[in-house]
């Protein structure tokens, strides 16, 4: 029978539990164009993913002369999330990862993100994902500070009850790998590949302590 290796799961949102990025990358990316900015989608992945974007203003004033606000953060999550509701799906075989851990952990899971509370909570309604996680779901953006400060996972190991050491953290960002090694955890690192994937020498050179490229691999990765 299977037995949890840690005390519990700690699981980054978008690009982990479901395939969010590439479509708020687009989104992101028309509305920097009609500022002006002629952003490739590379580079705007490889500015963006990962990180919040309240942080990321400086880039877009440099590109564009424009100091984006709130009011236009808030235009960017209302088209944002109109494009996540029609289009969302959860990442290939996360329902199923999820449901084994959740078993073997005896629910001490939680969804640990950089994103805004409304967003992570609406798409783990939308990919069925909720009842997993209950009241365990921490946004950076209610912290001091988002990842790649750790302060997120912190939140969520002090909400399980545990020492964040004791945790395992699922990532697939630089961004998010450094903040759950901040935190003093273990970070496994998915990498399925793919234009929006970091590459494994990344998220090792980050501290990931093992990469993964399948979402059926992680529940024996947690295992003993």
């Amino acid at each position: 029978m299977s037995r949890p290796k840690f005390s519990a799961v700690l699981f980054d949102c978008d690009g982990v539990l479901v395939d969010s990025e590439s479509i708020t990358n687009a989104v992101l990316r028309g509305m920097l164009v009609e500022l002006g900015w002629n952003i490739s989608p590379e580079e705007c992945i490889r500015i963006f993913i990962g990180k919040a974007l309240k942080d990321q203003w400086e880039p877009i004033l440099a590109h564009t002369g424009v100091r984006i606000d709130e009011q236009w953060i808030a235009s960017f999550r209302g088209r944002r999330d109109v494009a996540l509701r029609e289009n969302l799906q959860a990442i290939p075989g996360a329902v199923d990862a999820v449901t084994q851990i959740s078993a073997v952990y005896d629910g001490k899971i939680a969804c640990a993100t950089g994103a805004d509370r409304g967003k992570v909570e609406m798409q783990l309604e939308i990919t069925q994902l909720a009842p997993f996680f209950g009241n365990q779901v921490y946004s950076g953006m209610e912290y001091a500070k988002s990842k790649p400060a750790p302060d997120v996972y912190l939140a969520a190991a002090s909400g399980l009850g545990i020492d964040p050491v004791q945790a395992a953290v699922v990532e697939d960002t630089v961004t998010g790998v450094s903040a759950g090694v901040a935190a003093g955890a273990t970070v496994f690192g998915y990498c399925p590949g793919g234009p929006i994937s970091s590459t494994p020498e990344k998220l090792l050179a980050a501290g990931a302590t093992e990469i993964f490229t399948n979402m059926t691999q992680l529940p024996g990765l947690l295992s003993q």
